[in-house]
């Protein structure tokens, strides 16, 4: 069974036996009421360590998928490294990502993981999934992408910083929204001076890869700000 058709399985599965306990809650409430009376009692602190036993394995379960999850990114991007050329990069999985790259390739069912790498290089943007042995999920060459530029969209509660590709491909022209991931603990997405750095970087390949190969380079958007760790102290100073 190939990865993809292994997580369908496994939704479906978590999903129905998620339907079945709360069925199952649902039927037997009546006899629970009609019996409860007659059960003896339990003691306040067996209820309570009851209740923390299931948190203590609701967060192993959950430390040990985000510990497997972290092995794999480790993994595709040291692959990556040492055999391709370009700027390596993580990205956050976003449903309207998704939705737009299946847009422009509908023949291809684009999925992307919860954290997939991103290669820039002159030749293009490659989105890779994967661990050990990455799996190139999309890949649009230089020609293809019209402008890139800095931008934000709303995570949650949160504003985050997105970097923007307009791609042309196949009569089709559609922005593509990537969230860039911090890499830290306790951070989320890429922002300030690192994402600003990186989607500059991004930029000058694309009219560099287009001049090379005599096309017409896209217009000039308005400048990134350069956010220097001075500049953040003096605005942090300012809002106390």
């Amino acid at each position: 069974m190939n990865p993809a058709a292994h997580r369908v399985s496994l939704t479906v599965l978590v999903a129905l036996a998620a339907v079945a306990v709360v069925a199952g809650i649902m039927a037997g409430t009546p006899m629970l009421e009609r019996y409860l009376p007659s059960m003896p009692a339990v003691p306040a602190n067996g209820v309570g360590t009851v209740i923390v036993g299931i948190g203590v394995i609701v967060f192993l379960v959950w430390a040990i998928a985000r510990l497997a999850r972290s092995a794999r990114a480790r993994s595709r991007r040291a692959a990556l490294a040492s055999s391709v050329r370009g700027e390596l990069s993580c990205g956050i999985r976003s449903r309207l990502l998704e939705q737009r790259m299946n847009e422009l390739l509908p023949d291809e069912r684009v999925r992307l993981g919860a954290r997939y790498s991103i290669v820039v290089d002159e030749l293009g943007i490659a989105f890779f999934n994967g661990g050990r042995r990455p799996r190139r999920a999309a890949h649009f060459p230089w020609r293809e992408v019209r402008t890139i530029r800095a931008d934000s969209m709303v995570v949650g509660d949160a504003k985050v910083p997105v970097a923007v590709l307009r791609i042309r491909h196949h009569g089709h022209s559609v922005e593509l929204p990537i969230i860039l991931s911090a890499g830290k603990v306790g951070r989320y997405a890429l922002a300030d001076a690192p994402f600003f750095a990186t989607v500059r970087s991004w930029k000058a390949m694309h009219r560099a890869a287009l001049a090379a190969e005599g096309l017409e380079l896209p217009p000039l958007t308005a400048p990134i700000p350069i956010i220097t760790p001075a500049m953040q102290a003096a605005a942090a100073m300012g809002r106390r």
